[in-house]
């Protein structure tokens, strides 16, 4: 490229005939395209935020991994932790008994997970100790029927620390008047909010031996949890404990597979969310061809001049694809700095909108958080950009094609 095809592509931008007009229309479609790449932007960021977070969070308060039995408890899990505390990747492996459960608080009944656990050795399985906010995993005592319930749970129960609830086995008890249902009464003794609404509303803790006799699991487990040292590759290194383990029965999950569905929800609301934004990319970007159209209606006699002093049409076309290639460029540059800048405070403009409308905009119940996070990837930063600059470069093909085309005796006839 010439420098004399920059000089002119670039004066034609700034061009002040008729009052500024052509200019002011270029500004338009730079801001155009500007808020639909930062529109983009904040949408995956915000995709992504949730995606983070919320595995952060699952992680925080699920194990990486489950190997159950099939066919039952597991009555050898001690030689099991062993050997599977001794495979490689793995941090730790407790026992745990788990079952569903009704929960009786006066006129109140709501079901729920019953997970018994080893309180000294919960910590190293999961992060939930961290989340306990009354009471402690310590009080958790064999024989003395206490519970730790999620927050959600005890405020749908009514109860508090230091009271009192009814848990009700699934299974009753045969007796010579027809099945009676087994239940206990279980003292709570604290109250753990991990910020996840699946788990504050749906799980209790119990000592695993209590568990046990509710449950009448006898010396089996329903399973072991494991711990890894790196979370993401936690389907592999199940299925290779599970092997390495010899004996045939076992069923293995881990936290991709439990929670499968919010993760692949989030990927289709994110793909989908890209393709319907990048409208609004394309409309911003296409509104190039009006301007460039009118840039070179204006120019007629500008580009006959060119030329009949012997500028060939390839001069011509890279003369007007330079204005439509600074104006894609300067709008992508300008959405990507304010989607990120809008992006890396959006907590702090959506609490804000929030006090002044006096309303909230995300229910843990539903969304299972209560803030709005958001994090700009590089992958994605540069994705969007590279399709709107592609698209600005479409849009110029047609304008700069017409003013190649421009007939020099057909432009000056009437000057």
């Amino acid at each position: 490229m010439s420098a004399y095809e920059w000089l002119i592509g670039t004066r034609y931008l700034r061009s002040t005939h008729r009052r500024g007009f052509v200019s002011f229309v270029a500004l338009m479609s730079v801001c155009g395209l500007t808020l639909g790449v930062a529109t983009l932007i904040v949408v995956l960021s915000v995709m992504n935020g949730f995606e983070r977070e919320l595995r952060s969070r699952i992680l925080a308060v699920t194990s990486h991994a489950t190997i159950a039995g099939l066919s039952g408890p597991l009555t050898d899990w001690r030689a099991l932790q062993r050997q599977l505390r001794r495979q490689p990747g793995v941090q730790a492996a407790v026992p745990y008994v788990e079952s569903q459960a009704m929960f009786a608080s006066g006129a109140r009944m709501v079901g729920a997970n019953v997970r018994g656990v080893l309180p000294e050795e919960e910590r190293n399985a999961t992060g939930l100790a961290q989340h306990v906010v009354s009471g402690s995993l310590a009080e958790l005592r064999p024989g003395s029927y206490a519970t730790i319930l999620g927050t959600a749970l005890a405020h749908e129960l009514n109860v508090h620390v230091g009271g009192t609830v009814v848990l009700i086995a699934p299974e009753g008890t045969a007796t010579p008047t027809g099945v009676v249902p087994r239940m206990r009464r279980f003292r709570v003794v604290g109250l753990f909010q991990s910020g996840m609404y699946e788990f504050d509303r749906g799980l209790a803790l119990v000592h695993m031996e209590d568990a046990a006799r509710l449950f009448r699991t006898g010396d089996g487990v329903s399973g072991l949890r494991l711990a890894f040292t790196d979370p993401l590759r936690a389907p592999t290194l199940v299925r290779r404990a599970a092997l390495a383990l010899g004996g045939p029965g076992f069923y293995v999950t881990d936290w991709t597979q439990d929670h499968a569905n919010f993760f692949r929800s989030i990927e289709i609301t994110k793909s989908m969310m890209f393709t319907i934004l990048l409208m609004l990319v394309a409309v911003a970007a296409f509104n190039i061809v009006a301007t460039l159209v009118m840039i070179v209606k204006e120019k007629q006699t500008d580009i006959a001049i060119l030329r009949t002093l012997g500028a060939a049409p390839r001069n011509v076309l890279l003369t007007f694809a330079v204005q439509g290639v600074l104006i894609g460029l300067a709008g992508t540059l300008a959405g990507a700095a304010l989607g990120t800048l809008l992006a890396d405070n959006l907590e702090t403009l959506v609490r804000a909108l929030e006090r002044l409308l006096g309303t909230q905009f995300l229910d843990a119940r539903v969304y299972y958080m209560s803030e709005l996070p958001a994090y700009v990837e590089g992958a994605d930063l540069l994705k969007v950009c590279s399709v709107a600059l592609v698209l600005c470069v479409l849009a110029t093909i047609y304008p700069a094609w017409r003013a190649a085309r421009t007939a020099p005796a057909e432009a000056l006839r009437h000057e």
